[in-house]
């Protein structure tokens, strides 16, 4: 069980990148396998605000593209979307408490170890290694 961060899933949505096949072929035996994994609406937003940003990819996905790409991301039966549960707050002042330095951006990344916390999925596979600051998860970089 592991949650699959912003930053696969723009390089397998975006051909400029160079990460871009290794990306694809993770999200392709993923989404066929029989291995859980997990997303929240807040890596699916932002998955759309990057790659729909012209200051990002000199030719972004429209609105309509990047939330097509997600239609076929939700259809994998192996995949769930975790939400916030009535522990959430909890789990978020347990988060500020061993955490006091994390600020701006990072707030995003500690949302998502919240929800992760919450449910008890403790791997992140990403390539941002600003999770790392969260020693309760596990982060992973499946594209190294």
């Amino acid at each position: 069980m592991f949650v699959v961060d912003t930053n696969i899933l723009v390089y397998a949505a975006a051909e400029v990148f160079p990460k871009h096949s290794a990306a694809v072929r993770l999200l392709k035996d993923w989404r066929g396998g029989r291995t859980p994994w997990f997303v929240t609406w807040g890596i699916l937003y932002e998955f759309m605000r990057v790659v729909t940003h012209p200051r990002v990819l000199q030719n972004p996905l429209d609105w309509g593209e990047a939330l097509a790409f997600v239609t076929s991301l939700l259809a994998s039966p192996s995949l769930t979307v975790l939400q916030e549960t009535q522990r959430h707050r909890e789990i978020l002042e347990d988060l500020v408490r061993l955490h006091p330095q994390v600020s701006g951006n990072k707030i995003h990344d500690a949302h998502t170890a919240a929800i992760m916390i919450e449910h008890g999925i403790r791997e992140v596979r990403t390539t941002d290694a600003d999770f790392r600051v969260f020693h309760q998860l596990t982060v992973t970089n499946p594209l190294e």
